[in-house]
């Protein structure tokens, strides 16, 4: 179950360095404000700001799962297992909010909350 738990965590703190590519760094290209997520460059020039800050956002969610997975590394579990799991379940809760708000993104959603809900799963089986 550890093996599952690394691998869900990692694709999910991977998952969110691409957002925050994505947001931060690619956001005014063509291939992303308009093909990921919808907008024209008047509606991607508005929100800039707002995705770059979201992007360091998904960043800093990245670090707080390689964070946790690094103190489970350490031999310091509860504080691991505590920080893998408060990232993966705001992970979980973005993309929970993101099909509730924009279903028709419901791939996105997918995307975004199956790797930190594996690693979730694995960590309440751990716990048993």
């Amino acid at each position: 179950m550890s093996l599952v738990l690394h691998l869900g965590a990692v694709a999910a703190a991977l998952v969110h360095v691409l957002f925050f590519l994505e947001e931060s760094v690619w956001w005014m290209k063509p291939a992303v404000h308009q093909k990921t997520f919808g907008l024209t460059l008047d509606q991607a020039r508005a929100c800039e700001l707002l995705a770059f800050n979201q992007g360091f956002y998904n960043l800093f969610l990245a670090a707080g799962v390689a964070l946790g997975l690094a103190a489970l590394a350490l031999g310091h579990v509860v504080a691991g297992r505590v920080l893998v799991a408060f990232t993966c379940s705001s992970m979980l809760a973005a993309a929970l909010v993101l099909l509730g708000s924009k279903p028709r993104f419901w791939i996105g959603a997918i995307v975004q909350g199956l790797p930190p809900l594996v690693a979730l799963a694995a960590l309440v089986a751990i716990a048993r």
